[in-house]
């Protein structure tokens, strides 16, 4: 197995990678196709993963 020359960016925890799903209008066109409309995830606007951020600083103590 090769090394991965990137890191795997994490999945978003709101949609688990399904960023974008077309929900059906019931409507069809002239030419027998369905009409849907896109439903984006809005935590990460349809890409399916979050960015990394640095751990917040704790303060232990007074």
């Amino acid at each position: 197995m090769m090394p991965q020359p990137y890191p795997v960016a994490p999945i978003c925890g709101a949609c688990d990678g399904f960023a974008v799903a077309h929900i059906t209008t019931g409507q069809t066109t002239p030419t027998g196709q369905r009409h849907t409309l896109p439903a984006v995830c809005p935590a990460c606007h349809g890409t399916g993963t979050t960015t990394r951020t640095a751990p917040a600083p704790v303060t232990a103590g007074r």
